[in-house]
């Protein structure tokens, strides 16, 4: 009989995971949503509504011999997952994949594709119209929404707000210079070390016109929109599980990507407690380490993959199809990567081809 695993979140580590592992055992995917919300896209999806259909891929021929079940996980252990319907499946081999929620338009939040489409439809139209666009948080999120904004309107005004006192710490300094004379030519006002001391008075992505008070003066805008706010998707875990959580909700792991102190339980993307940021090539990059290991121990031989988190941060930050800048790692340290080439590795399409590949769906236009 073949072992049973459960794979729980469809996203970027969980997909390649559960496909990774198709041939070896009997693969369960947990995955309320009814596609593949490729979030990585989302931001073009919102200025390019003609576009957006790029970002959702069907699940439905991901799996060759598993099965791909679309329920909500409500209690997770070690040894299996209860479903919202009241189902259990017991399993040999847990993998958490559960990500992390983030606010509207960098993640959805939406179990339905075609309703997701629909709001990116909608807070489109919103965005549209205005002539001010306010952007609370100057991480990747933040930064790379003002591009692909500047990209489709060049003459809205877009301020980004952040208290932080520079942006990417821990980055190369050529990388930040770079950043900062993309947006400066891109028009965009960038306003660091500077919060806001009220919030405005519409819903993000809600189109009203406003003045905000902030730490260094005021800001008329007519839209505005959160780009910080990761929340990790730990709640649904118990037992032994929930207590392998840190401060934070996520997971402690070991160099093998198991779950503290399990030797059947994994774990791969936002919700481990690896020290790097978290980025779906980073979870990609786990779920190929623990495919490897699981496959050993279904084999009967020692997992022995080990994930070795770099000491090089590593970025591509596109500011829309052409603009952007990277940073990867290479033997001499730091390795900066000029708006040209981001363009060709991740501007242009967003890795929509690949995920295209993934899933085996038609390459997008």
């Amino acid at each position: 009989m073949r072992r049973i695993i459960a794979v729980i979140g469809g996203g970027y580590g969980g997909a390649a995971v559960a496909q990774a592992l198709d041939q070896e055992a009997a693969v369960v995917l947990v995955e309320p949503k009814d596609a593949f919300e490729h979030a990585a896209g989302s931001l073009r999806a919102l200025v390019r509504p003609d576009w957006a259909p790029n970002v959702y891929f069907p699940y439905d021929r991901l799996l060759e011999h598993g099965r791909v079940v679309h329920e909500r996980a409500v209690s997770v252990d070690a040894t299996g997952v209860t479903l919202a319907s009241g189902a259990r499946i017991d399993a040999d081999y847990i993998v958490l994949a559960t990500g992390s929620a983030y606010p509207h338009p960098a993640k959805s939040g939406l179990d339905s594709s075609a309703e997701a489409l629909a709001r990116l439809r909608e807070t489109h139209e919103e965005l549209a119209v205005a002539d001010r666009v306010l952007i609370e948080g100057a991480g990747p999120v933040g930064l790379e929404l003002a591009g692909e904004i500047k990209a489709v309107w060049p003459t809205k005004a877009v301020t980004i707000v952040d208290p932080a006192t520079e942006l990417l710490p821990g980055f190369a300094p050529e990388l930040r210079e770079q950043l900062h004379a993309q947006l400066a030519a891109l028009g965009v006002d960038l306003r660091l070390a500077t919060s806001l001391t009220e919030r405005p008075p519409a819903a993000p992505g809600r189109t009203k016109t406003f003045t905000v008070r902030t730490s260094a003066g005021d800001v008329t805008a007519d839209i505005w929109f959160r780009c910080h706010g990761a929340r990790v998707a730990s709640d649904v875990l118990s037992g032994e599980l929930a207590a392998a959580r840190d401060a934070q909700g996520r997971v402690r792991v070991d160099a093998f990507l198991r779950v503290e102190g399990l030797e059947r339980v994994y774990a791969v993307g936002d919700i481990t407690d690896l020290a790097e940021a978290k980025m779906a090539g980073y979870a990609m990059k786990h779920a190929e380490v623990v495919a490897r290991n699981i496959t050993a121990a279904l084999h009967d031989e020692t997992p022995d993959a080990i994930y070795h988190p770099s000491p090089v941060p590593s970025v591509l930050l596109p500011l829309g199809p052409e603009h952007g800048v990277g940073q990867v790692p290479s033997p001499e340290g730091p390795q900066f990567l000029p708006a040209e080439t981001v363009a060709q590795y991740k501007g242009a399409d967003l890795f929509t081809g690949r995920f295209a590949e993934l899933f085996g769906t038609p390459v997008p236009n």
